[in-house]
């Protein structure tokens, strides 16, 4: 029986898989990030239909994390959540920007859908915590080309 541990086919064979798990890998974290934008936007939402929105804020807050911690396990803690609605307020401000000067530069009657990009977060929920943490929108865009350059290599 041939030996494998050199062959090109184990080389091609392996070589496939790892691009495959990185590939699932890539998917999950920007479904995972988007899945906590969108649960953020949610929080907003609701916050803004609240009579008292600090008290209802941190009681909504406590409830949603007992409840989905119950059903979907950790994760879920009150600075999760806290999180999550804070990147939603960092990022949709930034994304109404770059949607605002895109229709700007759009020609008048120019197909403006076809300007428009969807949401696409590159980088892990571990990276936009740190990067949420920096108050300057140009610095915090620096840091994130900067981490989704390295990530790249």
């Amino acid at each position: 029986m041939k030996d494998l541990q050199n062959t090109q086919l184990l080389q091609n064979i392996s070589s496939l898989l790892d691009n495959a798990r990185k590939k699932v890998a890539v998917a999950v974290n920007q479904t995972i990030v988007l899945t906590y934008y969108e649960i953020g936007r949610v929080i907003v939402e609701d916050e803004q239909n609240g009579e008292n929105r600090a008290e209802y804020g941190k009681a909504v807050l406590k409830d949603l994390s007992l409840h989905l911690t119950e059903r979907f396990g950790k994760g879920f803690s009150i600075t999760n959540l806290q999180q999550m609605k804070n990147f939603y307020i960092i990022y949709s401000s930034q994304i109404q920007q770059t949607l605002s000067v895109k229709l700007q530069m759009a020609d008048n009657h120019e197909n403006i859908a076809s300007n428009l990009q969807p949401i696409n977060f590159n980088l892990s929920w571990s990276h936009y915590l740190k990067i949420m943490r920096i108050k300057d929108p140009n610095e915090r865009k620096f840091y994130e080309t900067e981490n989704r350059i390295l990530l790249t290599f």
